[in-house]
């Protein structure tokens, strides 16, 4: 009997490693290089009078003190209200302190409603230098339109907000404290995550058992393959130094819902000092999210970013090289 549990024990790790092998390969030679930052229609932005202009880049000199870059998909109805807190928040800041100074650039991620349209009101309102709209010509994901926004950004630190307006807005200062907190930077480079794990107890009562074990399972996956120590890497409001977004954003492949996951594992591996740092959450309707597919294809992009830098397939931008 005894012989016979070792060679099925021997055959199952033999098998196993044979699938781990097979997953690797597949995981290299499908894997896609760079994205191309935007294509030539995409380098411009119209102004309040709606004049074409070149957008500025992340490589240039910072001439405000914060960038907010909101990703907008289909958000014709949802903009608005999260657009409305954001400026009045920011425009009361700049009143108690005139000398503070912001930006907001919306990326339209290729929607097929109005939203540039819903968001270019607020350009003619609050003028182009506080209020910028980027079209994307087709629709790259969520990632792909923040690292548009990134990438075209002014601020000393830039901010990533949903459009969606989950997150209170003047939570910014506790991540602001948060990314202080973690002075001296190294090089410059910080992170401040916005977390709803501690409403995570609350959540779980509201959730079905099946949706609370996705979650379980994705947070595992998580922990295990790509980044240690975060407890909510997808909350869509983080707050980086220009340096660490330059740095990390220059090695981000991936453009769809996993890329938060990324973005912190090349954290990680640079040794940039992240906070995590608790924010009011509310959820709003109208998630773009298929629960069950969409945690399906976040636990393969999880696998195969692991798999894509092991085998070199992937590697790590040392500078600010862009596309």
């Amino acid at each position: 009997m005894a012989p016979l549990l070792l060679q099925l024990a021997v055959l199952g790790a033999a098998l196993a490693a044979a699938a781990l092998l097979l997953i690797s390969f597949v995981a290299f030679v499908t894997a896609t290089k760079m994205p191309h930052l935007h294509h030539e229609e995409e380098k411009f932005f119209f102004n309040a009078g709606g004049q074409k202009e070149p957008l500025p880049s992340i490589r240039d000199s910072p001439t405000k003190q914060l960038s907010v870059v909101v990703p907008s998909y289909n958000e014709e109805k949802r903009l608005p209200v999260m657009m409305d807190e954001a400026l009045g928040y920011l425009e009361g800041r700049q009143k108690r302190d005139p000398t503070f100074t912001y930006e907001v650039i919306v990326v339209d991620d290729g929607s097929r409603d109005q939203t540039s349209e819903v968001a270019f009101k607020y350009c003619q309102k609050y003028g182009s230098d506080k209020v910028r709209v980027i079209t994307l010509m087709k629709n790259r994901g969520k990632g792909g339109a923040i690292r548009m926004g990134v990438f075209s950004s002014r601020g000393e630190k830039i901010l990533m907000a949903d459009a969606d307006g989950a997150t209170k807005f003047p939570d910014v200062e506790k991540l602001e404290k948060g990314l202080n907190d973690l002075q001296p930077w190294p090089d410059q480079m910080a992170i401040a995550c916005g977390s709803r794990a501690h409403l995570e107890k609350e959540s779980i009562a509201q959730r079905s058992y099946f949706r609370t074990l996705l979650m379980y399972g994705f947070h595992f996956l998580v922990w295990f393959l790509c980044v240690k120590g975060i407890r909510d890497t997808q909350c869509g409001f983080k707050l980086l130094t220009r340096e660490a977004a330059s740095r990390t954003f220059s090695s981000l492949h991936i453009e769809r819902w996993a890329f938060d996951v990324e973005l912190l594992y090349i954290a990680q591996v640079f040794k940039i000092p992240i906070a995590e740092i608790a924010v009011n959450w509310t959820e709003i309707e109208g998630s773009k999210l298929v629960p069950f597919w969409s945690w399906l294809q976040m636990g393969k992009d999880l696998l195969f970013i692991r798999l894509r830098y092991l085998t070199g397939a992937w590697r790590l931008e040392q500078s600010r090289k862009m596309n």
